[in-house]
């Protein structure tokens, strides 16, 4: 949880008798407390650009713009939207991207969405679907199956009372209550409709011990294909926070990260809707059940902390048929709250699972396995850290192509954890896709070549209201050795600030030149505490298709807090994330 969700109870905490209580407990706790640590940046030392096969393409978080880019990082196209990435985009093959977009509509936190749209080479957009009205709202990743047929997650809905009539804890769910995620399985049936043609929802497959007058009451431990409706104690509404989805075509099996669980889910994807929804039928014999669950068997009341393997993780999937590991899972491990101290590995599991994909569990023990087959750990480890987002993706090589998502580098690594290839994308990212060199096709005839390109991004922190800041960003004509490229800049889409460059513009820019460094200038807005963001076009006078974006980024600092309360602020929440009962009685003094 996040220091600024208790913010309304600060004042409470730091007065009279509560302060002094909190000072004990304070005390009382330093020698079972995992000591804080900050976030480690990674090196960003560049290395020749040796990744020789195939393109990736990603969309930025906070731009509306798709990139698919060549191995040595230059642009070969790009697709506008009006629409920030909801979070995920997708190659379906023959210039054609299928993105999620950030609607702005139903409610949502850290990967909302809403909708999905597939966009051919030339912007134009064929479907255009959402799922965001009703009290759902789909979000994070998507996957594509092999009928054409797209899955996406989604949040659903319950009230406090639905809630705790399914056994949930009643200190463990505001009035706002709760958004447990569904699947959904949508065949495109017009340019903006589509037919949910199969869902799985976690609510039906519950269990609780919590109280026995409730639903879904019963023995966690006996149950670990059952979801224990109040393992995650929080009052978040965003109760499970699946963040990505994978597809088996072999097993017919879906896979998803459960953040919140600090867990992978396998579930049958061969079932009826109806047997979705049961424990019966499908494949497995099991309908809708876990058919398996791997990195923290606290969550099934098996093992303790010390076997718990997943930290906050992203992007679990499948290693592809024909790359080294075939079969296995590789998991993009964030680390956050990892004992010890915080940094990212890249994960990869063998699940004990047969050819029939049936998974084995031995009775009164966790699912395996005990070890991983391979990581990824930097060296030293806390250089490499992404508290969110990311993802990783295995090579026919056996080389790992991984996305630091905070930082936008995405890099690759050998088997033995050398890196080969790097890339800064100058921003946030989701999780880069991987496109094999045979799969791209060419540019329609009738497309000009691109000869526009930029690099570098703005960013400043911590920026005084009303002070004047200044950054720079490059422009690159890319074009054949002949061209010359006529360029300006258009910044209409940032409402914030007073924003000058120099030059805003130029003419007969040519390869030979090199990049041409342009200096921005901004009058930072008169609002302290607060978060900017947006980007900047430059475009191609000459092709207005061919453009370019820069992303800008801007903060004003905090009010003025002094340093032993910020420090107070910072450790209590670090006791209240490891400390649920502690939490709980904070809840009843800010409620």
């Amino acid at each position: 949880m996040k220091i600024d969700s208790y913010s309304r109870g600060w004042k409470v905490l730091l007065s009279g008798k509560i302060r002094l209580t909190i000072f004990s407990i304070i005390f009382l706790l330093l020698s079972t407390t995992v000591p804080l640590s900050s976030s480690q940046q990674i090196n960003q030392t560049s290395l020749p650009l040796n990744f020789t096969e195939g393109q990736f393409l990603y969309s930025p978080m906070w731009t509306t713009t798709t990139y698919l880019r060549y191995p040595d990082g230059a642009l070969n196209h790009s697709w506008t939207s009006s629409y920030f990435p909801g979070i995920a985009v997708w190659w379906l093959g023959d210039g054609t991207i299928l993105r999620t977009i950030r609607t702005g509509s139903g409610g949502g936190t850290g990967g909302s969405g809403g909708g999905v749209q597939i966009v051919e080479w030339d912007g134009t957009i064929t479907w255009d679907f959402r799922y965001n009205t009703g009290g759902v709202l789909s979000h994070h990743d998507i996957k594509t199956l092999p009928n054409g047929n797209i899955l996406l997650i989604a949040w659903e809905t319950k009230t406090r009372t639905e809630a705790i009539a399914a056994g949930r804890n009643p200190s463990y769910v505001t009035s706002s209550g709760l958004w447990p995620d569904h699947v959904i399985e949508v065949q495109q049936t017009g340019p903006t409709s589509g037919e949910i043609v199969w869902e799985w929802h976690v609510w039906d497959h519950l269990i609780q011990d919590f109280d026995s007058s409730k639903e879904n009451y019963g023995v966690v431990g006996d149950h670990p294909e059952l979801v224990d409706i109040n393992y995650a104690t929080s009052t978040q509404q965003d109760w499970m926070h699946t963040n990505s989805i994978d597809y088996n075509a072999d097993f017919d099996q879906i896979l998803i990260s459960v953040h919140n669980f600090n867990e992978i889910w396998i579930i049958d994807h061969s079932t009826t809707t109806d047997e979705a929804a049961s424990h019966t039928g499908g494949n497995s014999g099991k309908g809708g059940d876990l058919l398996y669950r791997w990195g923290n068997p606290m969550t099934y009341d098996e093992g303790t902390t010390s076997d718990r393997k997943l930290f906050s993780q992203h992007d679990s999937s499948w290693i592809d048929e024909g790359c080294p590991g075939e079969g296995d899972i590789l998991i993009f491990n964030n680390g956050a709250n990892r004992p010890g101290s915080h940094y990212s590995t890249i994960d990869q599991i063998t699940p004990p699972v047969d050819e029939n994909g049936q998974y084995y569990l031995a009775p009164g023990t966790a699912y395996g396995p005990e070890t991983q087959t391979w990581m990824y750990i930097a060296n030293p480890p806390t250089s490499f850290y992404a508290s969110h987002i990311s993802g990783a993706w295995r090579l026919e090589s056996g080389n790992t192509l991984i996305t630091n998502g905070e930082s936008g580098k995405i890099f690759e690594v050998t088997p033995e954890g050398s890196t080969v290839w790097q890339y800064n994308s100058g921003g946030q990212v989701f999780k880069v896709v991987y496109i094999p060199p045979e799969e791209p096709s060419p540019p329609p005839q009738n497309e000009t070549t691109p000869n526009l390109d930029c690099s570098g991004s703005l960013s400043w922190t911590d920026i005084k209201p009303g002070a004047t800041v200044a950054g720079n960003f490059q422009i690159l004509n890319i074009g054949d050795n002949e061209s010359l490229l006529n360029w300006t800049i258009d910044a209409s889409s940032i409402s914030w600030g007073t924003w000058s460059f120099t030059p805003d513009s130029g003419t007969g820019l040519t390869p030979e030149d090199g990049s041409l460094t342009i200096l921005a200038t901004v009058i930072t807005p008169d609002e302290p505490d607060s978060v900017f963001e947006g980007s900047i076009k430059v475009i191609n006078i000459d092709d207005p298709t061919d453009y370019d974006f820069i992303i800008v980024s801007l903060s004003t600092p905090l009010k003025i807090v002094p340093p032993w309360i910020e420090f107070l602020q910072q450790f209590l929440s670090h006791i209240l994330q490891n400390h649920p009962v502690l939490q709980a009685l904070l809840n009843q003094f800010i409620s």
